[in-house]
């Protein structure tokens, strides 16, 4: 029997090859080796490395990180790590790359009571630097902290408390407007209700304006944790992911993120896990999302030319079974992409990119309406054989191959 896992909206072949042996009543085709092979539009060149960062005590509770460059050659990544997820003893770990390699991560926040969730780092103009995280035994009791650095990371003040209601950055990034406003992305997830909402600070977190709900009219159950970004006219944009999955959602402001239009659906789909996006410098939108609606894997780049408007699906990052979730991405000064993200809640993986060498223009991958079992060739009595299937959604797979007889082999 043949196991095998194919993503949404990929074709996937099984290449065999394997020895004949012929006998006066029948044709045995043994199986000396299976290999599934996932078809990606990945180009070469285009993946410049990757790697796992080094563990924490903690093996199967890391997740939830954030990346930040602090200088040119200078990495930040943060991420929440402990005994499993919600148990007090989960804190916020820091890694840092300097000198061609990452150091062992490092508590940098921690609650006596209750577990730190979701880190997101920023750097002010000044260099400051802003660690926001939550505190709390759930998403619907948690609170807003942060700490502040002055040296690039090196060491941390003491938490401080935001106000009642405000909970910082909720998952990603912050955009910084040209006066000087901090916007961050922020949701809420309460007992009877989910929705997004638009937290500013012009003051470097002293003071606090929050705008929203931005939801779904009539479903209370709606969206969370934003990622932000800028359209060619300069109106802030922002994705977000639905609660249960399906697909990803977009709203668009006019006035600096006081007020959003009404969310409508995209083409990308989402099962219900966090993405993230950027702008790049060459006036494209690049995000990192899971291309499908029932699981975490596999993780994929979509790339827009126009603003957000439309999307297209170019490079599959993982697509093996496993949880690959969580992203954040930022384009350093070199021009490169960095992409940090779950790997299996064992680790936290690092994969930087060129999008120089990525196309807008690759034609997405069509969504298959049925399940196909397509004609093998060449022929088994060749060395090489080639089967294809696709999949209308992800599921997995078992391929049974018979001789003959109707035996199976």
């Amino acid at each position: 029997m043949i196991k095998n896992e194919s993503s949404n909206a990929q074709r996937s072949e099984v290449v065999m090859k394997k020895f004949i042996v012929l006998d006066i009543s029948r044709i045995f085709l043994l199986l000396s080796l299976l290999v599934i092979t996932a078809l990606c539009q990945e180009g070469s060149g285009i993946i410049v490395k990757e790697e796992l960062l080094p563990q924490t005590p903690f093996h199967h509770c890391n997740h939830a990180s954030t990346i930040i460059e602090v200088e040119p050659g200078i990495l930040l990544v943060a991420w929440f790590s402990g005994t499993a997820e919600g148990v007090s003893n989960v804190g916020i770990w820091l890694s840092r790359w300097e000198e061609e390699s990452w150091s062992e991560p490092i508590e940098v926040a921690s609650d006596e009571e209750s577990p730190c969730w979701n880190p997101v780092l920023f750097q002010m103009p000044s260099g400051e630097l802003l660690l926001f995280y939550k505190v709390g035994p759930n998403p619907r009791l948690w609170h807003g902290l942060f700490k502040r650095s002055t040296d690039g990371g090196k060491s941390w003040s003491g938490e401080e408390l935001l106000p009642d209601g405000i909970l910082g950055p909720i998952k990603n990034k912050p955009l910084l407007l040209g006066n000087g406003s901090l916007v961050c992305g922020s949701s809420v997830e309460s007992l009877y209700a989910w929705a997004c909402w638009i937290e500013i600070t012009n003051d470097s977190c002293k003071t606090w304006n929050k705008y929203g709900p931005i939801g779904e009219p009539d479903e209370p159950y709606g969206l969370i944790q934003p990622t932000l970004f800028f359209d060619p006219e300069n109106n802030l944009r922002l994705l977000c992911r639905p609660r249960g999955g399906g697909s990803i959602f977009l709203s668009i402001s006019e006035d600096s993120g006081k007020t959003w239009s009404d969310v409508k659906a995209i083409e990308l789909p989402n099962p219900d896990a966090g993405i993230d996006a950027v702008g790049l410098s060459d006036g494209r939108i690049l995000l990192v999302y899971n291309h499908t609606k029932t699981a975490r894997t596999p993780l994929n780049v979509a790339l827009s030319s126009d603003g957000g408007n439309t999307w297209k699906m170019v490079l599959t990052l993982e697509v093996q079974s496993g949880e690959y979730s969580y992203p954040a991405v930022i384009q350093t000064k070199d021009g490169l992409v960095h992409i940090t993200y779950t790997y299996k809640r064992e680790r936290i993986k690092h994969v930087v990119l060129d999008p120089s060498k990525i196309s807008s223009t690759v034609p997405a991958l069509q969504i298959p309406q049925t399940l196909t079992l397509f004609q093998n060739y060449p022929n088994p009595f060749n060395p090489e054989t080639v089967i294809k299937y696709q999949l209308s959604e992800d599921d997995r797979i078992d391929l049974t191959i018979y001789d003959l007889l109707g035996k199976e082999v």
